[in-house]
């Protein structure tokens, strides 16, 4: 959800002050950097799976619920669901388990179990949750500013990115034509960020020591296009077929704080997949202090510098906050836990779901593939320029399992082929070296194989339902409707995407 906001209004002097705590904070962080000020600076932190899921609500009829407060209270436990921007959407933070032995088959009971008391404390609220990358039954007029959660930290954020913009936000996207189709495209003016709301995302944090951290993030972003492209989730915006991942040109575009103009003169946005490699994760906070103005300057009265000279760990509010309205696919974070500071790296690029199974697949691929490449005798990313990286992002969230991705040594290739024959090794290899065993590594690189082979992802599942029904007469919207009913049955059900029937 991001770091909570308790003003609800901002003045040109509290933006001045932001700034310079912005810029203290960076300061304090280079010196903690350059004094070994990090716990896993003598220790290395110990291998933990950490995830966020976001979810839609939808009643019986498959529409999206706007009640996400009320299916809150029923639940009642803060620890682990908590709101999201839009009031169709909750989050629910997963305790990190171990990448050791099989402690991920723990973490995914858990997973199963709360969802299940969730699900069960729910059904008196006409709503039920759903781990989908965009919600295909959402129509334009469930994405008003009236539907934005009540938290001023959300209100806020809508009033300062409209003030940035000084215009509406526009969304225009030509999609991928479903089979046997022309395609179709989303063009529409949207008064309020509630179209981020639309897009619900798997965000996966790995804990790393300072001097791996720019190894470890080169890597997550030489492997975000086949992330995606494994993933796709998200076929459908507001009744029109869109890409098979639209979620992440559709979040580029609803956070732009750019008009036409500022576009024009290269001004960098603020959904942003970065313009370089880097050899600090300092590299990536000076980003931030140079390029983004303040979107939400929430000052504190703590001096980071006077705290670190007394032997304490600062807290760094500014630079929190400040870093938590820019949406990079791969976010650095700067945390505390135990008194002792820690890094982060942040993966944003996955949608939701569809299922458990499917989730923990998608996270040990990534986790796995990450350790693998770090730990390699040549950095891929020393052999591959930071444009192929975006552009595979791009190509694989446009075209999902079709997508041809550039990889050193291989050229262009399919996507399905570079998993296969390059990645999944990798990936087996980069979870051994954890720890994890035979077994776990087993279960989840299969469903990934199996996507391969299959050539199935709950995009390209998505995308042949709708047809089905469109050709056996239902319009579009009965189409996505029934199509998602379909979906949240097989999501409860269990079993991986790429074993549903067609």
């Amino acid at each position: 959800m991001g770091r909570e906001v308790t003003s609800r209004t901002f003045t040109r002097a509290d933006r001045r002050l932001f700034r310079q705590k912005v810029l203290l904070c960076a300061d304090v962080l280079e010196r903690m950097l350059r004094e070994g000020a990090f716990a896993d600076d003598v220790d290395p932190p110990r291998p933990m799976l950490g995830m966020e899921i976001e979810f839609n609500l939808v009643h019986a009829d498959m529409t999206p619920a706007m009640s996400n407060l009320a299916v809150l209270e029923s639940i009642d436990d803060d620890a682990v669901f908590q709101t999201e921007l839009g009031q169709f959407n909750v989050e629910m933070n997963v305790r990190p388990g171990p990448l050791v032995g099989e402690g991920t088959f723990e973490l995914e009971r858990t997973l199963r179990a709360s969802l299940h008391v969730a699900d069960a404390r729910i059904h008196g609220q006409d709503a039920q949750l759903v781990m989908i990358g965009m919600l295909p039954t959402l129509r334009l007029e469930h994405l008003g500013r009236e539907w934005i959660t009540a938290n001023p930290r959300y209100e806020q954020l809508n009033e300062q990115i409209f003030a940035a913009r000084g215009e509406d936000i526009e969304l225009d996207l030509e999609g991928v034509p479903l089979e046997g189709r022309l395609s179709e495209q989303l063009k529409l003016d949207a008064n309020s960020v509630l179209p981020e709301a639309a897009c619900t995302s798997l965000q996966l944090h790995l804990r790393v020591a300072p001097d791996e951290f720019a190894a470890h993030w080169n890597a997550a972003q030489c492997l975000a296009g086949a992330q995606v492209a494994l993933a796709a989730n998200s076929p459908f915006m507001a009744g029109k077929a869109l890409w098979h991942e639209s979620r992440i040109p559709i979040f580029e575009q609803a956070t732009d704080t750019r008009p036409l103009e500022l576009k024009n003169q290269g001004v960098r946005p603020r959904v942003w997949f970065g313009e370089r490699w880097i050899t600090s994760v300092f590299d990536l906070f000076e980003e931030n202090s140079r390029y983004f103005p303040a979107l939400l300057p929430e000052l504190s009265d703590v001096d980071p510098s006077a705290e670190f000279d007394a032997g304490r760990v600062p807290d760094l509010s500014e630079l929190q906050m400040h870093n938590g309205t820019i949406y990079r696919w791969n976010r650095p974070v700067y945390d505390s836990h135990d008194g002792k500071p820690h890094l982060r790296i942040e993966n944003r690029v996955l949608p939701a779901g569809p299922t458990v199974l499917d989730t923990m697949a998608n996270a040990a691929f990534y986790y796995g593939a990450l350790r693998g490449l770090v730990e390699a005798d040549r950095p891929v990313w020393s052999r591959m320029s930071f444009n192929a990286a975006e552009e595979n992002l791009h190509a694989g969230a446009k075209y999902g399992m079709d997508a041809e991705l550039y990889w050193p040594g291989v050229g262009s290739t399919g996507a399905d082929e570079l998993v296969l024959r390059r990645l999944l090794p990798i990936a087996d290899e980069g979870l051994a070296a954890f720890g994890l065993s035979a077994k776990a590594r087993d279960r989840y690189l299969s469903v990934i194989e199996g996507r391969c082979v299959t050539r199935q992802t709950g995009a390209s599942w998505q995308r042949a339902q709708v047809v089905r029904h469109e050709n056996a007469g239902l319009r579009r919207p009965e189409a996505l409707a029934a199509m998602l009913r379909q979906y949240v049955e097989n999501m409860r059900e269990g079993s991986p995407v790429h074993t549903w029937p067609v």
